[in-house]
């Protein structure tokens, strides 16, 4: 580091007001270990919301970045990037699906997955496609991906949202089977393999591979939003493989680019050849640094057997918390899977954003009750171990006063 960070102010004049920050900017990082700008230290429990898969300033990682940029940073969609190339390939391989389309963001992956949804109706002849979505989802924050998304609160404000979709509860075949009979205009069902900002909900395994033989026998898209749970958090590399089925279009981002915007859309023979040239595009999706980013991750993660580390980490620091937290009042459910994990509690406890700070982790509240964990895939037994020694007496502390604030 060639110089010591600024000391923040905490006023931002300048910054539009879309977030509730706490009172903390972070310096730097190592590991799974950040530090603020007054030198406080805190154990990384959120890993940027799921995005950096090998923690802070990894030591293969850095340097690989580092001659990318001074290679190349940047450049058009007009030419060929051969990163590009090796990046999709090691998807397609990863995933066994069959080409992909590269953005910069998970809200942009979904976007495009929307629009070949659209554009799969409209090649059969459907004149006003619609889509199969879910309450509790979350996919972004654009009017479409907002339509798409199943949480009122964040919707407020901003209608009239976009027509064309289906909203059908979690884990219910039923309810979708009823959408689809007699609605010649569904083209497709979204949704997310875990559901993340929804509250950490995960589709059934039996679910999903009812999901799979429903579309199949209706010629139907099947979309999984692997933004949050995918790029082998849950212990496998995309969190549909846990049912043995293949989605035939998958949004990723996050923790694609260990903190390099990049977002993907991965695609199956039944969606491979929708999009042609000038149906989509991105200025900056699969420039060579993001891609970079991507081919670098992914080669680390299998160097480094960090799919294996997330499932038995995860393991370790699940079996942690319901141990500490057996028998809590005011505990409703830990739930989860490898390194992405939810405790569910009976009140809105955002107040412990800035209660487990204090105490030197940093975490995430999701769907105002729900305490989220989504750290590094390099987290040992030992940093787990902490997690649960700061966290769950905090969550004890919480719930006996009985109070929110």
């Amino acid at each position: 580091m060639t110089s010591a960070a600024p000391h923040a102010t905490f006023d931002d004049p300048h910054v539009m007001k879309t977030y509730g920050r706490l009172p903390i900017a972070l310096s730097h990082g190592r590991g799974c270990r950040v530090w603020d700008t007054e030198g406080r230290e805190y154990l990384d429990g959120l890993g940027g919301i799921a995005v950096n898969t090998l923690g802070h300033a990894h030591p293969k990682l850095v340097p690989a970045l580092q001659e990318q940029i001074g290679r190349m940073i940047h450049c058009s969609n007009y030419y060929h990037v051969p990163l590009q190339e090796q990046l999709a390939a090691r998807l397609v391989e990863l995933s066994g699906l069959s080409n992909a389309f590269f953005c910069s963001t998970g809200l942009e992956a979904n976007e495009a997955a929307l629009k070949l949804a659209r554009k799969f109706g409209h090649d059969k002849g459907i004149e006003r496609p619609e889509v199969i979505v879910y309450e509790k989802a979350f996919h972004g924050r654009s009017i479409a991906t907002l339509s798409a998304t199943g949480n009122p609160k964040v919707q407020a404000g901003f209608g009239p949202l976009v027509e064309g979709f289906v909203r059908v509860p979690l884990n219910d075949l039923e309810a979708v089977e009823a959408a689809v009979r007699g609605n010649p205009n569904v083209v497709a069902v979204f949704l997310e393999t875990i559901q993340g900002e929804g509250g950490i909900h995960a589709a059934r395994w039996d679910y999903l591979q009812g999901l799979r033989r429903l579309c199949d026998e209706h010629d139907l898209l099947l979309m999984l939003d692997e933004v949050q749970c995918g790029i082998g958090r849950t212990g496998k590399w995309f969190a549909h493989q846990w049912a043995g089925i293949q989605p035939d279009v998958m949004p990723l981002a996050k923790g694609l680019g260990s903190g390099v915007p990049v977002g993907a859309v991965v695609c199956g023979p039944r969606a491979a050849g929708i999009f042609q040239p000038g149906n989509h595009g991105s200025t900056f999706g699969g420039n060579p640094l993001s891609m970079r980013a991507g081919v670098e991750t992914l080669r680390i993660m299998t160097e480094d057997g960090l799919l294996e580390n997330a499932a038995t980490v995860g393991a370790a620091l699940r079996a942690a918390l319901a141990r500490e937290l057996e028998g809590v009042a005011g505990v409703l459910e830990i739930r989860g899977a490898g390194l992405m994990l939810g405790i569910e509690l009976d009140r809105p406890c955002g107040v412990l954003l800035g209660r487990a700070a204090e105490a030197g982790l940093l975490l995430s509240v999701t769907a105002d009750s729900v305490v989220r964990l989504v750290p590094p895939l390099i987290l040992t037994v030992e940093e787990a171990e902490q997690i649960v020694a700061i966290l769950c007496p905090l969550i004890k502390d919480f719930l006996s006063t009985g109070t929110t604030s």
